[in-house]
């Protein structure tokens, strides 16, 4: 076994180990960062002048100071200092500076947009996947210049959220 988790790399005691709490204490501390975490703000180079311990932020493209190359990780405040966590695939935070969810897709963190097949309210499903194009209005043997005003208006509305496909 190694000394480390595969996927959050969080430290594992070995048989016959000195002083285990120091790595229990990391693993603890590790671990407390990335269950439902809550940061500061998403996309920040430089590391605040006065964290305070529990408080986390992810860091940005470019990363400054004691940040310096940890671009894109889970960065939290300790009262032993700063710890890192590089993100994995469907890591999600509760970004309070923009009040949503940001989530990284494996590539880059991506905030406040909602991934689903499908909304449900109340047990209804309320919106689905994207339903084929629906022509405007045209021809018949009265024409109602108002109501195809109002049709054409709902088929732009449909079409603008994503909900039919444009024609």
């Amino acid at each position: 076994m190694t000394g480390e988790t595969p996927r959050w790399t969080l430290p594992l005691l070995t048989a016959g180990q000195a002083q285990k709490e120091i790595t229990h204490n990391e693993a603890l501390t590790l671990l407390d960062m990335v269950v439902q975490p809550c940061v500061e703000a998403v996309g920040i180079d430089t590391p605040p002048d006065a964290p305070v311990p529990g408080q986390a932020w992810v860091v940005g493209d470019q990363p400054v100071a004691a940040w310096k190359d940890r671009a894109a990780m889970l960065a939290g405040w300790t009262e032993g200092g700063w710890r890192f966590l590089p993100p994995r695939q469907g890591l999600s935070v509760w970004n309070k500076a923009e009040q949503c969810r940001s989530d990284w897709d494996g590539t880059a963190w991506r905030t406040g947009r909602v991934v689903a097949r499908e909304l449900t309210v109340a047990g209804k499903k309320v919106l689905g996947a994207q339903q084929p194009a629906i022509a405007s209005p045209d021809g018949g043997q009265v024409i109602d210049i108002e109501g195809r005003y109002a049709l054409n208006a709902v088929i732009l509305a449909l079409r603008s959220h994503g909900l039919i496909a444009s024609g």
